[in-house]
């Protein structure tokens, strides 16, 4: 297993913005020094400050997360092999493939490599481009053979340099995002503080570097900014199209760089159409954006060789039936609040059967199951019947997939995140509530491009964007645990745009009756000014005392068994085992696999479960028997998995197997009344006595503490 150990002998300013609903804010503005030349000046220095703090703060995250990427596996000490072998799980299985082009004799021998791959899965030859989101490591292994760095940066230090180069970004975006709603860089830099303060919840790029999110939200977080500029009223055409631009490009990143791409700008759909809806956004802009996501989308699907997943993607269908919906009702939004009503809710309706009757028209055309298992969890999960499905099972049951625990909370309120953003969450959303009432309830006074509501409330088309974006991501965090990285990073803009916002302090103060413009201008600098002092007192010692703690990258079970493999078998050999440590296997030896981590195919998903028959209890025979089926000749068995306690008992790996192969689980675990005792013991366990039914099919060539290696007969 890998493990970390302690080493060895080592101990504002304002951007200027268009507030024109707010008269009190054009006379604080006044006070700014006089003469156009001078308040040109004064905004010039504000931009030009405001612009390198960002470009120092996201260029300082970046320094602090490589370092502690050092610090933890002591990197740059360890062997080349200890190296790859921390790029754990799926992680080594997208590293390879920058290594495989890096090894290939020439860039069109290693790009063939990659589109008649035959090592990835035994048997069978697929297409790597289009199969998996890997454009990003044939890019930088082009870069690193056409750039003149070889001679003083390793290959691996390149690639994940690149990544924490990425984080910059991230961070700078971030910081633009909060700055762009705000009109003032204070809030950026808390933003920013509050990523860095809150890591643990924000990222965890330092330690699965290739992970493909890592590569994709960024360019999420630059889309986010690019829509929320995109957004603001009264644009020249020149900075509309640029933005549109700039929105086309990042969305087009973001969904290059991960598999899940189509089920995050789903989400950011649903903002669109939701706020769209309610009048919350100019029609002609949202119209933009979904027209935009689905160009995106099917640039992404072009370069990945007509995949079968985008293709049937609810996204694609969900934007196209939006389209065509408003086509179909063009007098949606007229009429007084019941008659409008019954149109949104008719609207819905047919949005709704139009995205089911395209999808499903889509799929079966394709015959497509890629995203099945996908579904399948997402039915067990919410309640909708129980299931013994394997797949499914496997996301059920990891951490990672399931609810967002508790303590989170209580580590985001400690850095008072939380707190400001339920509070900035509470004011916007009364905001948006009365704003959308009032533009049900009167269809001839609307504002297309500017502020929503009238009054005391009104709320920017930007600041609803962000709004219904922060709780439909909330929403997704806190049911898939894994997901909470869209909603954190996006939790620091939100509550600190809150926090240095004219908008909110204005309708707090107004709301109490103590409004005046110097009251709130107070309001608006003082309390983030305090909060990043209370951050930086409390956080800094932590923050010090995390990049002073040294430790050391420790595996020897692991290094062994790759060194043993690298030595003592043929490079043609084919292997089956787990898919996390099968990944490991293919970047540390260059060895054929039977199945791999990248789960989105259903072939791959059963051929899965066949090999994880090693861990059911099946006999020796029928084990070796599907095993050979696949070409294998060296199965490696874990002990932690076949003595697994890291689940709680019905998840267990060898609980799912016996469940799904219809034989009661071991220990104290409830049983349905249907399951029957299994005929045989289970295999991993069994194998090791050395009994005769077991000896004819397999021979153990390796053993150390953690894995068991056996090699087929060829017998059938």
């Amino acid at each position: 297993m890998n493990t970390i150990r302690q080493r060895k002998g080592i101990k504002n300013t304002e951007v200027s913005e268009d507030y024109a609903a707010q008269e009190e804010n054009v006379k604080l503005e006044h006070k700014l020094p006089s003469g156009g030349s001078s308040r040109r000046l004064w905004e010039t220095l504000s931009f030009t400050l405001g612009g390198t703090i960002a470009l120092c703060v996201g260029v300082l995250t970046s320094v602090y997360l490589a370092t502690l990427h050092e610090n933890d596996l002591w990197f740059s000490n360890i062997k080349e092999v200890e190296r790859e072998i921390s790029f754990r799980t799926e992680c080594g299985l997208y590293y390879s493939y920058y290594k495989q082009m890096l090894q290939a004799p020439s860039l069109m021998q290693g790009l063939r490599g990659l589109m008649y791959d035959n090592k990835t899965e035994s048997m069978r030859t697929i297409n790597l481009l289009q199969r998996m989101n890997i454009y990003q490591e044939v890019l930088l292994s082009i870069l690193y053979r056409v750039l003149p760095i070889q001679t003083y940066l390793e290959p691996v230090y390149f690639y994940i340099y690149t990544l924490f180069g990425l984080q910059a970004i991230y961070v700078t975006a971030l910081y633009t995002t909060s700055w762009l709603l705000s009109g003032t860089w204070l809030s950026g830099l808390l933003a920013a503080f509050w990523y860095v303060t809150n890591r643990i919840d924000t990222t965890r790029v330092e330690f699965t570097v290739p992970l493909r999110e890592n590569w994709a939200l960024p360019f999420f977080a630059v889309q986010t900014a690019a829509v929320t500029y995109f957004l603001r009223p009264n644009l020249q055409p020149l900075s509309e199209r640029l933005a549109l631009l700039a929105i086309f490009v990042s969305t087009f990143l973001f969904s290059l760089t991960w598999q899940f791409n189509q089920f995050v700008v789903l989400l950011q759909a649903l903002v669109l159409f939701t706020l769209d809806s309610l009048d919350l956004l100019p029609a002609l802009k949202a119209s933009w954006l979904y027209s935009i996501q689905i160009a995106g989308l099917l640039l992404v699907c072009a370069l990945q060789f007509l995949n079968s997943m985008i293709l049937g993607s609810l996204l694609i269908s969900f934007n196209l039936s939006v389209l065509t919906a408003r086509r179909l009702q063009k007098n949606l939004k007229t009429g007084n609040f019941l008659n409008r009503l019954g149109k949104l809710l008719l609207h819905l309706f047919v949005v709704l059967c139009l995205t089911l009757f395209l999808n499903n028209i889509i799929k079966k055309t394709l015959n497509l199951k890629s995203d099945e298992h996908i579904f399948k969890f997402l039915k067990a999960k919410f309640g909708f019947g129980a299931t013994r499905d394997f797949d499914a099972n496997l996301y059920l049951c990891e951490e990672a997939f399931g609810l967002l625990p508790l303590n989170t909370f209580e580590r985001l309120s400690d850095t008072l995140l939380f707190s400001a953003y339920l509070f900035v969450l509470c004011v916007t959303g009364t905001a948006a509530l009365v704003g959308a009432l009032h533009n049900l309830s009167d269809s001839t006074h609307r504002q297309p491009t500017g502020s929503v509501g009238k009054g005391a409330v009104s709320l920017r088309p930007a600041t609803a964007y962000n709004f219904m974006h922060s709780i439909l991501f909330g929403l997704l965090a806190l049911s898939t645990m894994r997901m909470k990285y869209l909603w954190t990073s996006h939790m620091c803009v939100f509550a600190s745009f809150g926090l240095c916002s004219p908008e909110t302090w204005e309708l707090l103060l107004k709301a109490i009756r103590l409004y005046n413009p110097k009251r709130m201008c107070v309001m608006r600098y003082s309390v983030p000014i305090l909060t990043l002092l209370y951050v930086s007192y409390k956080f800094w010692p932590e923050v010090m005392a995390e990049l002073s703690e040294l430790r050391e990258f420790h595996d020897p079970d692991t290094v062994e068994l790759m060194n043993w493999i690298n030595s003592n078998t043929p490079r043609t050999a084919v292997f089956a085992g787990s898919m996390q440590l099968l990944a490991g296997v293919k970047l540390c030896t260059g060895r054929t696999l039977t199945n791999h981590p990248h789960f989105e195919d259903s072939s791959l998903r059963e051929r899965t479960k066949a090999v994880y028959q090693i861990y059911a209890k099946r006999p020796a025979e029928h084990v070796h028997g599907l095993l050979r089926s696949f070409g294998t000749d060296y199965v490696i068995l874990e002990d932690s998995i076949c003595y697994e306690r890291r689940h709680r008992p019905g998840c267990r790996l060898r609980d799912l197997l016996d469940l799904a192969n219809g034989h009661t689980m071991d220990g104290p675990v409830q049983n349905d009344p249907d399951l029957k005792p299994a005929d045989h013991p289970r295999f991993c366990e069994e194998i090791k006595r050395d009994l005769p039914p077991y000896t004819v099919f397999f021979t153990r060539v390796f053993q150390n503490k953690t894995f068991h290696v056996y090699k087929l007969s060829r017998n059938k």
